[in-house]
This record gives structure tokens, C-alpha cells and sequence, in this order.
């Protein structure tokens, strides 16, 4: 008995090994960023979209919707599923065929989705395959992958919200988010569709249902996709025989136990008693302005503004810069720039926004390599905005962090009378992205703030790439 117990043992494991071996082995992407910081931006991009969208509460859907996410987050890869990740599974009241899954685990399904599907396997498809977004952490590898100072400067919560929604309602959950990153969308690529969809294969046949109805799902969706059609293939580009692959990763696979698939339909109908559903048109009109709103005010400007501080701490401006400030002034983050400024130095002024003291750390856009060249277009750039600002001197050639940098001093009149003293210190940091180190002071203050705004400068270690 015992040999035969050993040899059922063995015959199993055999036979265990040959379905994983016979599977698809899938690359994870390069990625910068840490499961942390995933779960990070997924929560902030979540919180903003939650605010907009009519998320339906009703028991019976919300209960349903979290049962099949769970029964697929555990039959997930353990060596993706990270212990830093966030599952949720979110219903909402919109009518568009759409499913997405932000960093770190939140996910929204539209009802959409639920009324298009025949059976429970579409929809447990289509969040398989957005689960596996999330377990091959697609969002932050894509931002990895552009390499974008826009994206290292600032944070991505917002652009990775913007990226799955997209639309006018994405480019609010952008600001929403305060990583306000202008118009910068990314969208997934074939390449990382394709693993969702075999990811998503997988993790199907483990939890039970037939991966088939993954493909019937995306076939539902591309005859739907007429006159504008579902917005999930906005973001969710075809890779190119969808239909085929995934039903030759099928065949390659064994099932779990099936589950009690029984009460999609009773689920199903209760939508119908949800308010009716909007389209994300009407979402996106009825959204607060998309406008950007106040900047925020450091103190009152035009009140006296308190001496730098000789205590410094670090500034981190994500993979570009490192540098150290004042400890007594406060960072704000802008859409691709850090302006650091002390008491009183920012906000409404005469209902106009003011920065009268403090520095800013920035990148821009040059199609010169030259960088003379491209430091003037730059001022031409600010200068469109500044019409009285002005050279106060020459170029000086300087060093930032061991590079080839330009030195520009300038004066601008001061909202607080006067003139103020602006210096532009730029460098390249890549082919065609240009860093700037700018101070602002008005000039009855200018002394008292040289040796500070010089220890800053000192102190700036570049990370990005030349």
C-alpha cells in the first residue's frame, strides 16, 4: 500500500509539473518602481475616481462582484501577487462595455460589462486579464518604460488614473490627484495586452472556468466596437489574433474545480434596479471643471516673508534630481516642476498667483542640442507670459552635479514693487530634456537670500540619464 500511495504521489506531481511546464511562461517587464509605490498611486487614482463615478452599493452586486475577484486574486501567481498590493472590486452605474485596474490592486467594472456578458467566465475573464495588469505591475512599467522626465519629476498616480479612464474625466482625475502631468497619456501596449491575456488565461483555468470565454468576451466587445464603440479598447489595444492564442493557451491548460456559477443571472437582473445607467459622456459632463484649480497659497503674499532657515532637508524630484532646502520652506509639486518656497513666497495675490521668494527645479522640452540655444527658447517660452523680464548680464558657463550648465541672470518687476532678481541655471539631462534651477527674490531681499539660494545649488546631484 505504501508503494502504491508513493507511486498516486508521484503520478500527480507528474502530472502537475507537465501542465506547468506546458504553459506559457510570461517575462515580467522592467520596472523602476516598488510594489509599494504601485499600491501607493492605485489608492490616490482610486480615491479621485470613486469621486466621480456612480458607484452602485447595492449589497447583492457588491458581495457577487468581490466573491469572483477574490476567487481569481487566489488562484493568482504567488510569486506576482505582492504582499503590498490592495484588492477591490468596484461596481459602477455606467453603461459603456469597460473594465480597468488601477496599480496595487482597485478595480472597476462597468455594468456594462455584467449586461453584455452571456455567462459568469466573460466577466471573470475580463477581470483576470485585468488582474494581470496589476500582478505584472503593467501601469508603473509602462511609465518606466517612457522614461519620461515629466513622469520621474513629479508623481503618476494621476497620469496611471488618466491612462485606464481616459477621456475628459481622466484628465480631471489628473488634477484630482494633484500630479497634475498635463496631457501626458500613456496606453498599454500589444506586447503587455498580450500578457494580460495570457496571464489572465492562466489564472482562469486555475480558478475553475473555461478560458474559451475570455475570447467569446473580447469577440462581444470588437462587434461592439463600432461608432466609437466600447471604451475598454481605448486602453486595451488588440494585439492581433486574440481569439486564437488564447484559445491555444487553453488547450495547453488544466482546470481547477469549477465553481457555483448559478447566481450571475439573479445578479445580473438586479442592475435593473440601479437608477438608469449613465454613459461616460454624462459622467465626465456632470464631473466638477476640469480646470485647474487654486494653487495653493504658502502664507499671505505681501506680508513680511521669515529668513531661511540654516537647517536643510532633502528634495527629491523622483528619478531626476536630488537636492537640499531650507527646512522652513514648503514644496509644491506642479505639472513639471517642484517650486520650493518659504512662508509668504506663494499664492493669490490681487487675484492673480504670485511667486515672489523661493526656487524652482523644472525639466522642458528642447529640439536643440545646443544649449545656449535651447536655454533662449526656453526664456522665450516664460518670457511670452513675462513681457518685462529682462537679461540683467551675461551667460556664464557653470557646473550642475559634474555637467556642462548655463547661468543666466535676469530682473522682472516685483508684484510686490520694485524689481526682483531671477536667476536660470539650465543643463541637459537627455537628447531633447532640458533641467532648470530657477531662484526668485525680490532685490531689497536679494543679499540676505544669495547664500541660500548658492547652498541649493550646491547641493543639486542630477539622476537622470545625459
Amino acid at each position: 500500500m505504501q508503494r502504491v500511495s508513493y507511486l498516486a504521489i508521484g503520478l500527480a506531481c507528474a502530472l502537475v509539473c507537465e501542465t506547468a511546464l506546458a504553459q506559457t511562461e510570461i517575462k515580467v517587464p522592467k520596472n523602476n518602481y516598488t510594489p509599494a509605490q504601485d499600491a501607493e498611486f492605485g489608492r490616490q487614482a482610486a480615491d479621485e475616481i470613486r469621486k466621480q463615478y456612480p458607484v452602485i452599493t447595492d449589497e447583492a452586486i457588491t458581495s457577487y462582484t468581490a466573491r469572483l475577484g477574490d476567487r481569481l486574486v487566489d488562484a493568482s501567481p504567488p510569486t506576482l501577487n505582492r504582499k503590498e498590493f490592495r484588492y477591490s472590486f468596484t461596481p459602477v452605474n455606467v453603461k459603456d462595455i469597460n473594465a480597468f485596474a488601477l496599480p496595487g490592486g482597485p478595480m472597476f467594472i462597468n455594468r456594462g460589462m455584467f449586461e453584455a456578458a452571456e455567462k459568469e467566465g466573460e466577466v471573470a475573464g475580463v477581470m483576470a486579464h485585468e488582474l494581470s495588469h496589476v500582478l505584472l505591475r503593467h501601469g508603473t512599467a509602462n511609465a518606466t518604460k517612457a522614461q519620461n522626465p515629466w513622469l520621474q519629476l513629479g508623481q503618476i498616480a494621476g497620469m496611471i488614473g488618466g491612462e485606464m479612464v481616459g477621456g475628459g474625466l481622466g484628465g480631471l482625475i489628473q488634477q484630482g490627484t494633484g500630479f497634475g502631468l498635463g496631457t501626458l497619456m500613456l496606453r498599454y501596449s500589444r506586447d503587455f495586452e498580450k500578457q494580460a491575456d495570457i496571464l489572465g488565461t492562466q489564472i482562469m483555468a486555475r480558478a475553475g472556468y473555461d478560458p474559451r470565454d475570455l475570447a467569446r468576451m473580447f469577440e462581444t466587445i470588437e462587434k461592439r466596437s463600432g461608432g466609437g464603440g466600447p471604451q475598454w479598447l481605448s486602453s486595451h489595444p488588440n494585439p492581433g489574433n486574440r481569439t486564437a492564442y488564447i484559445n491555444q493557451e487553453a488547450s495547453l491548460l488544466k482546470l481547477g474545480p469549477q465553481p457555483d456559477q448559478s447566481q450571475f443571472n439573479r445578479v445580473r437582473s438586479r442592475f435593473s434596479s440601479q437608477p438608469p445607467a449613465k454613459s461616460m459622456a454624462e459622467v465626465e459632463r456632470n464631473a466638477p471643471s476640469s480646470e485647474s484649480p487654486n494653487a495653493p497659497s504658502v502664507g499671505t503674499p505681501g506680508r513680511p516673508v521669515p529668513r531661511p532657515s540654516t537647517r536643510y532637508v532633502e528634495i527629491v524630484g523622483g528619478n531626476v534630481f536630488r537636492a537640499s532646502a531650507p527646512d522652513n520652506w514648503t514644496k509644491l509639486a506642479e505639472k513639471s516642476s517642484i517650486k520650493v518656497v518659504p512662508e509668504n513666497g506663494y499664492g493669490e495675490m490681487s487675484g492673480q498667483s504670485v511667486f515672489t521668494h523661493g526656487v524652482e527645479f523644472g525639466v522642458a522640452q528642447s529640439s536643440s542640442r545646443d544649449l545656449s540655444e535651447a536655454t533662449r527658447t526656453f526664456l522665450a517660452s516664460i518670457t511670452r507670459n513675462n513681457p518685462d523680464l529682462r537679461a540683467s548680464g551675461d551667460q556664464q558657463t557653470t557646473r550642475i552635479s559634474g555637467r556642462n550648465a548655463l547661468h543666466q541672470p535676469l530682473v522682472n518687476p516685483s508684484p510686490l514693487g520694485g524689481q526682483e532678481r531671477i536667476t536660470l541655471t539650465t543643463v541637459f539631462l537627455a537628447e531633447g530634456t532640458l533641467f532648470y534651477y530657477l531662484t526668485v527674490v525680490p532685490e531689497r531681499d536679494a543679499s540676505a537670500f544669495a547664500p541660500t539660494f548658492k547652498k541649493v545649488f550646491d547641493s543639486i546631484r542630477l539622476t537622470g540619464a545625459r
